[in-house]
């Protein structure tokens, strides 16, 4: 494969899955700057120059161009057109076809149901339209609530790591998830 660009924007019930925009700066502050939101993310909590920088990073994430890059899409609310996330797909071995999934979800919108519909749709386009074999998902064992949202997606815990790495200064324990493309299509019927 030579590269890979969806087709944007990528539409479910409630949202719309799409490259970043300079304009969604507001947006994407709003939920960088909450400590609730960045507690299990790479980040740390943003103010508005440091959410810009890495804004301007996400606009070259609409595509991929080869094996290792991370595809970084807005989640934008179709009714209100607002950015209440973001989702991740990374594609990490070309010749293995493997992948992995992430998502942040500013807090104001958690329990809605809106963060699997984004991420069910992130495993869609890595199973179905880059043609990934494997995506998995790593995370701190401290979030429960996305163990929970990926075992609703049918992913299946296969490892826990203990002290795997200095995350915010502390050792940090792992999960990692786990979903095959067979097991993808079995459960989409």
């Amino acid at each position: 494969m030579t590269g890979f660009r969806p087709a944007y924007p990528l539409l479910t019930e409630r949202l719309e899955l799409r490259p970043h925009r300079m304009d969604d700066l507001d947006d994407l502050f709003a939920f960088h700057s909450l400590p609730e939101v960045v507690r299990y993310t790479p980040w740390p909590v943003r103010d508005r120059d440091q959410t810009k920088a890495a804004l301007e990073k996400k606009l070259t994430q609409g595509e991929l161009t080869e094996a290792g890059q991370w595809l970084v899409l807005a989640v934008e609310l179709r009714e209100t057109k607002t950015v209440i996330g973001e989702v991740l797909l990374k594609w990490e071995s070309e010749s293995d076809r493997q992948g992995e999934i992430g998502f942040a979800l500013h807090s104001a919108y958690h329990g809605k149901g809106l963060a699997a519909e984004a991420a069910r749709e992130t495993l869609r386009l890595g199973f179905e339209e880059l043609g990934l074999h494997r995506i998995v998902a790593v995370l701190a064992d401290q979030n429960t609530a996305s163990a929970k949202l990926l075992e609703r997606l049918g992913m299946r815990r296969e490892a826990h790591h203990l002290h795997a790495l200095q995350f915010k200064g502390e050792w940090t324990n792992q999960y990692v998830y786990a979903l095959l493309d067979d097991e993808w299509r079995a459960a989409r019927g």
